[in-house]
C-alpha cells in the first residue's frame, strides 16, 4: 500500500513541476544561472512593473504567508523562496487564481540568495517556521547564523527589517544570542506572541495551516523583529 502512495506522490510532484513551468509568477533558474550572473538581480522592479518595496519569505513552503501578506499589502511586492517547487506550487496557483500581481515565487537555495538580488534591493525579509537544525553538526544550516544574516544584510536596504517567526524556542533563543553578540537592533522579541499583552499585528494576523495546529496543541509561537548591523552599509 505504501508503494501506491509513493507512486501517486511522485506523479503529483511531476505534475506540479510541469504546471510551475507555465506559471508567470514562478521563476526557476538553474544553479549555474544564479552563480554566473542572474539577470533578474537588480531588476525585480521591472518584473513587478512597479517600484514598490520588495519583501522576501525565505523557506516559504506552501507559500501561505507570501500570499496572505500580498493580499494584506497591495502596495508591496512579495517573493516566496524555496528549493521545493512542488510545495510552493499551491501558493503560486492561489496567487494567480486570486489575481495577485504582487506575489511571485523563486525556486532556489537560500544560500544563493545574495546572487539573486542586488545590494539594497530588498526592504524586508520574513523567515517563517524554518527547520531549527537543533543538532550541533547542523549549526551551519540554521537560517539565522551570522553567515546567513550577513547575506541578508547585503541585499536589504539601509532600513531593512527582518522577522523570525517560529515554534522553536531553541531557534528563538539562538537568534537572540547571535544578535546580542553585536550591535544589532532588536525591535521586538517575545517567546509566546499569542499570549503577549501587546501582540504584534504583523506576526499574528496571518496563521499558516501548521501554525494553527501548533496553537491547538498549546505550543507557543515565538517572534523576533530586528535589524542587523555588521557594518556592510555605507
Amino acid at each position: 500500500m505504501s508503494n501506491i502512495f509513493e507512486v501517486l506522490g511522485s506523479k503529483n510532484k511531476l505534475k506540479r513541476f510541469k504546471e510551475n513551468e507555465t506559471f508567470e509568477n514562478v521563476i526557476q533558474p538553474s544553479r549555474n544561472e544564479v552563480l554566473e550572473g542572474f539577470a533578474m538581480a537588480g531588476s525585480w522592479s521591472k518584473f513587478f512593473q512597479n517600484d514598490n518595496p520588495i519583501v522576501l519569505e525565505l523557506g516559504c513552503g506552501k507559500g501561505e504567508y507570501s500570499v496572505a501578506l500580498g493580499k494584506e499589502n497591495p502596495d508591496k511586492n512579495f517573493i516566496g523562496i524555496d528549493i521545493k517547487g512542488a510545495r510552493f506550487w499551491r501558493g503560486a496557483k492561489t496567487a494567480l487564481e486570486s489575481g495577485l500581481k504582487n506575489v511571485a515565487f523563486l525556486r532556489t537555495q537560500i544560500e544563493l540568495i545574495d546572487h539573486c538580488f542586488a545590494e539594497n534591493e530588498i526592504s524586508e525579509i520574513w523567515i517563517t517556521f524554518p527547520d531549527p537544525q537543533i543538532k550541533y553538526k547542523r549549526t551551519k544550516h540554521r537560517m539565522v547564523t551570522r553567515r546567513f544574516l550577513e547575506m541578508y544584510e547585503h541585499i536589504l536596504n539601509r532600513q531593512g527589517l527582518m522577522h523570525l517567526k517560529t515554534d522553536s524556542e531553541f531557534l528563538h533563543g539562538y537568534l537572540l544570542g547571535v544578535l546580542h553578540e553585536g550591535s544589532h537592533e532588536v525591535l521586538y522579541a517575545h517567546h509566546d506572541i499569542y499570549n503577549s499583552s501587546s501582540p504584534p499585528l504583523e506576526a499574528t494576523s496571518i496563521q499558516t495551516f501548521y501554525e494553527s495546529q501548533y496553537l491547538e496543541k498549546g505550543k507557543p509561537i515565538t517572534y523576533i523583529r530586528f535589524r542587523t548591523n555588521y557594518g556592510s552599509k555605507p
